[in-house]
């Protein structure tokens, strides 16, 4: 295999039935890549290809692929509960799964212990540092952040984060395999909890429930003013409710405990999650989304 990322034509992406991994497998299925989504629940797998076949008819239907190219992408999507069976025989593995430090690095260990040596092991993660991740694993130095954002069809960014061991060819190569996606790259330099837009977004968002829970403003004219005033695409509550607010609830408290009771989680948030109502997934967060989606 050849050092450039164009010899990368296998991908695995574990936690193939989460909203993210599902995204990242279909860009990569897009931009010519063999894809395997692997998880837990074939079940899981199903509803996640089930989403996958609506995103691309979607962009069929905005003429943004032709049904050839939808349909050719969809055939180079499979699924499988065999984590180590489908590391074996993979060029690239990234890990999408709940946001839980111990998981991961159970999850990465396994991937060490059977992916060829020079495979590079890349976890999703918004938040948890990617050196304590790749300490479970025998190749650090291999062991990178690429963190996404939702939905990954659409999103044109991947910032791509740098371990303590990761090295300069495996920070290299993931920008050009983003290249290949139709990606942009930025790169954290230090490993630091929340990199550097999960600590923008989440301070933006900490601010933003504050304002909602003093009764400042309603969560849509948060929204709409962060939309129309700074040109942003999403507003910051639209942004965590489809994100998920018990997924954010994890995420801050980690920021908390790390840069002190700026991101500390509003009793507003942990009472919707409280009652269920994690945001988009469910169909009510800090707005009224209709039926769970």
């Amino acid at each position: 295999m050849s050092d450039s990322a164009t010899s990368i034509d296998k991908v695995m992406v574990v936690g193939g039935g989460g909203q993210m991994g599902n995204g990242i497998a279909q860009v990569a299925a897009v931009a010519g890549l063999e894809v395997t989504l692997v998880d837990l629940d074939q079940g899981d797998l199903d509803r996640g290809i089930g989403r996958i076949e609506r995103s691309l008819e979607r962009l069929v239907r905005k003429e943004q692929l032709s049904d050839t190219e939808a349909k050719e992408a969809r055939e180079r999507i499979t699924t499988s509960t065999d984590l180590e069976g489908t590391a074996r025989d993979t060029d690239h593995a990234i890990e999408s799964i709940v946001e839980d430090v111990d998981v991961k690095r159970d999850v990465f260990r396994r991937l060490d212990a059977v992916a060829r040596p020079d495979v590079i092991l890349a976890s999703n993660t918004s938040q948890f540092a990617i050196s304590a991740i790749a300490a479970a694993t025998g190749r650090p130095d291999r062991v990178v952040g690429t963190h996404w954002f939702n939905p990954p069809p659409v999103m044109r960014l991947i910032e791509i984060v740098r371990g303590v061991e990761t090295s300069d060819d495996t920070v290299e190569k993931m920008q050009a395999l983003a290249q290949r996606y139709g990606k942009e790259t930025i790169v954290c330099q230090k490993d630091t909890q929340g990199f550097l837009t999960s600590r923008l977004i989440m301070a933006l968002i900490a601010e933003s429930m504050r304002i909602v829970e003093e009764g400042i403003a309603s969560p849509e004219d948060v929204n709409r003013a962060c939309q129309l005033a700074f040109n942003h695409a999403m507003g910051p509550l639209q942004t965590v409710d489809l994100g998920g607010l018990d997924t954010y609830i994890k995420a801050s408290e980690a920021m908390a405990h790390h840069y002190g009771d700026r991101f500390k989680p509003t009793q507003q948030v942990r009472a919707l999650v409280n009652a269920g109502h994690y945001g988009y997934k469910t169909g009510r967060g800090f707005s009224d989304y209709g039926t769970a989606q």
